[in-house]
């Protein structure tokens, strides 16, 4: 059995650490408890907390416990960005986020069993915490030295904006999470992401000063382009876990169209598959990169572990029907309304009986006008659900015969020119 610290290393998910050899002997004696925070800044987790929930099993399926922390105190005061302020959301809010994100982090970790998981909320010890207490009890500890030099205040208390008492705090109650979760359970080790690097220290600092004792801390690394770049944009935002702010097929998609010079990378980062596998896949990339094998297997695995096996064939499904590789009416509305969204041609609402395919050509923008959307036709290049259309039929009429489920219709021009249409009332 390979060391785990080195397993982690290879796939790339060890970014800053404290005693790397500490932390590698105390792995190895026994189950180490150890915690990651989320705190509920969203309705949902992220392709960034994904990172740390993977951290998270791969050390429990090493024999350790995890305590999964949601911040509904945390949550409330906001963590410094690098930029600007966080804007303060109510308590309501931010409690219904703690109970999403609890639900999201239950599906990675198991929580039954000797090194059973268990979800914690900083709130419960946050809560009564009065201001006296703070001050005397845990700010005493701080040096402002030490917390003005945080990377994030640095760059907020150069900036116009500035920074806010409020959240130049966070870095205490962060802190006292740690020193909660190593008084009430034993926890000694805190992993995070790396930007998390000063707050994570800054607890293992509060411990060793009030307990005498030594824990460790250890970070994952921010997953960037080749080129460096941030990593995990879309188009519109984040690359959401929660299927209501982003569908199953639109978070496979954004997984299939990994770049060559990604792929090998986030296999490591984002599955499970073992050194060999990954090995295997990295050889067809390099020799057939043109059969993308490598990015249709990333986009599973990671599809399949974020939203199940269901899901995930849904989302394969209708990528293959889109392009003519199997049959539209078998796909369920949902899916489908999802897949046709990110077509590039949207032609908007459209009326039975009267809107033609011309119309559809034009409106979606593929066409610049009826004469070409014509031609088009004449020369046997449009089509209605991936079926041709007849090359004397220019006024071809769209019937209910040629709805899909979730009221879509869908066109192309030629092999790549799709777009969709919704029906009026449908």
């Amino acid at each position: 059995m390979s060391d785990l610290i080195d397993e982690l290393a290879w796939r790339g998910l060890i970014a800053q650490h404290t005693d790397m050899e500490a932390l590698r002997a105390a792995l190895q004696a026994g189950p180490v408890t150890f915690y990651c925070g989320f705190d509920p800044t969203a309705p949902s987790l992220h392709h960034g907390h994904l990172v740390q929930l993977i951290m998270m099993r791969h050390l429990q399926l090493a024999g350790h416990k995890p305590l999964a922390l949601v911040g509904g105190a945390t949550g409330l005061i906001g963590d410094p960005r690098m930029t600007k302020e966080r804007r303060l959301h109510d308590k309501e809010t931010v409690a219904g986020w703690v109970e999403k994100l609890k639900g999201q982090i239950s599906q990675f970790l198991d929580f039954e069993g000797p090194n059973a998981a268990r979800l914690v909320n900083n709130l419960d010890w946050t809560q009564g915490l009065s201001a006296i207490n703070l001050l005397r009890d845990l700010g005493k500890n701080f040096r402002m030295g030490t917390m003005l030099n945080k990377d994030a205040v640095k760059s907020r208390l150069n900036s116009e904006e500035g920074i806010s008492y409020t959240e130049f705090s966070y870095q205490i109650l962060q802190a006292n999470d740690f020193l909660q979760l190593y008084r009430n359970y034993g926890c000694t080790l805190e992993t995070g992401g790396n930007d998390q690097w000063g707050n994570l220290v800054g607890g293992m600092d509060l411990i060793h000063k009030l307990e005498g004792a030594n824990v460790h801390v250890m970070t994952t690394p921010l997953i960037t382009k080749a080129d460096g770049t941030k990593f995990g944009k879309s188009e519109g935002g984040a690359i959401w876990l929660n299927p209501q702010m982003m569908s199953p097929y639109e978070f496979y998609q954004f997984w299939l169209n990994t770049e060559d010079s990604m792929v090998v990378k986030l296999l490591k980062v984002f599955t499970f598959l073992d050194r060999a596998r990954i090995e295997e896949l990295e050889a067809q990339a390099s020799e057939a990169p043109h059969l993308r094998e490598a990015q249709k297997t990333l986009a599973f695995e990671v599809t399949k572990l974020v939203h199940g096996q269901e899901q995930t064939e849904k989302a394969i499904a209708a990528s293959q029907a889109l392009f003519g590789r199997g049959e539209l009416r078998d796909l369920d509305a949902d899916t489908l309304r999802a897949a046709a969204k990110t077509l590039p041609a949207q032609a908007g609402e459209i009326v039975l009986g009267q809107s033609t395919v011309v119309d559809l050509l034009v409106q979606s923008g593929i066409e610049k006008g009826s004469g070409a959307a014509r031609r088009t036709v004449k020369e046997g290049g449009a089509y209605i659900n991936n079926q041709p259309v007849a090359r004397e039929d220019t006024e071809r009429v769209i019937t209910a015969a040629d709805v899909l489920p979730g009221g879509l219709v869908l066109f192309r021009k030629g092999k790549r020119s799709l777009g969709a249409a919704t029906v009026k009332n449908a």
